[in-house]
């Protein structure tokens, strides 16, 4: 038997949900990880979630789930960071395709409790967004983890949630949040954080990555790129919740509101209704004021140059003189690689010039600002 966990969010929740599994099962236990190909757009150019037809190299395990591994890759002009994820974690990855709407996801789910022979669900989520009541106005990605509770209604096996690192991803408060959630269950520590110790070189999750080093004891006030409000790390940044599939679905409007969504189109429509916005056409608007209507370019923009040269060494000294002095003891890869425009090639360059120090920087998976450069 496999044990099944659900990525709620997509993106690096998958992430969060290997570390999730490490603690409640042991890193070596075989596990599913179903999770959405729904990432941002510096990952993905092409607004909203792929669908299994967006890849080539799945593995079918179903009828209408498919399996992704190292040698999947995304039809371009798509990207996905699933199939390097596929490679670097331990649990397998099966891929979430929200197209055919409740029908298609919950037969989806079926169909990986059958392939892993399991009996039950454990659906993870970073940041607790998944918990919300629709009206926080710093709420901005809903509907993927909304469409998973609704789809596990469905399905009718077991299921439990897991909130990890509740309000690290900015999207519901925190202090809204713990009264939903009560007590944690239990707290990550740096050892269950090994399994996903390779990720972090390359992928651009923040929440995610604010989990792992909470859990690797990193305190302070770390800057992120996907919100201007600071987040402060505190050792309830490491806690797990828990709480059942039926009290989540009570906590949230609009996964009891997409029980009937018969596709994709009429889950963002379910999304504008009750929380009165659609992330997919925010990811819209943001693709055309990118300058690509179409949804195509590469989303990273051009590099700033050879970030090992005497040049952008001085322009990262310049910049992480302006970012100490707004109070920032840590930021993100994310926020250095956007703010200095650099691609993976020259941040690759920056990250080991950072990596040698002096003074060190090193506080993987964030990096330490040195107030003195």
């Amino acid at each position: 038997m496999k044990r099944l966990l659900i990525a709620a969010g997509g993106g690096g929740d998958a992430i969060t949900a290997a570390a999730v599994h490490a603690a409640l099962h042991g890193p070596d236990s075989p596990a599913l990880v179903l999770t959405y190909a729904w990432e941002r757009l510096v990952v993905d150019p092409v607004p909203g979630p792929r669908g299994h037809r967006d890849f080539t190299g799945t593995v079918p395990a179903g009828d209408l789930l498919r399996l992704v591994t190292p040698r999947s890759a995304a039809r371009p002009p798509a990207g996905s960071s699933l199939p390097r994820l596929a490679a670097d974690l331990r649990p397998g990855l099966g891929l979430l395709d929200p197209h055919t709407g409740m029908p298609g996801l919950a037969r989806q789910i079926a169909e990986a409790l059958e392939h892993c022979a399991a009996d039950r669900v454990d659906i993870v989520d970073v940041g607790g967004d998944i918990l919300t009541d629709g009206t926080e106005p710093t709420l901005r990605s809903p509907l993927g983890d909304a469409l998973v509770l609704a789809a596990c209604a469905r399905v009718g096996a077991p299921a439990e949630v897991y909130v990890a690192g509740p309000g690290l991803d900015s999207e519901v408060p925190r202090e809204v949040l713990l009264p939903r959630l009560g007590e944690p269950a239990f707290t990550l520590t740096a050892g269950h954080t090994e399994v996903v110790d390779s990720v972090f070189a390359w992928h651009p999750s923040e929440a995610s990555a604010l989990l792992v080093a909470a859990a690797r004891g990193v305190r302070g006030v770390c800057g992120t790129r996907d919100t201007q409000r600071p987040v402060t790390l505190t050792d309830g940044c490491a806690h797990v919740h828990r709480l059942p599939l039926e009290r989540a679905l009570r906590l949230n409007p609009l996964a009891r509101a997409l029980a009937g969504a018969a596709d994709l189109a009429e889950a963002e429509e379910t999304s504008v209704r009750v929380c009165g916005f659609s992330e997919i056409e925010r990811e819209r608007r943001r693709a055309r004021e990118m300058g690509r209507p179409d949804g195509g370019g590469d989303g990273v923009g051009r590099s700033a140059g050879n970030a090992g040269s005497a040049g952008s060494w001085d322009a990262f000294l310049a910049w992480e003189r302006r970012t100490a002095e707004q109070g920032l003891d840590h930021v993100t890869s994310r926020r250095i690689r956007e703010e200095l425009r650099l691609d993976q090639e020259a941040f690759g360059a920056l990250r080991t010039r950072l990596l040698a120090g002096p003074p060190s920087r090193d506080a993987a998976p964030l990096w330490r600002l040195h107030r003195g450069a």
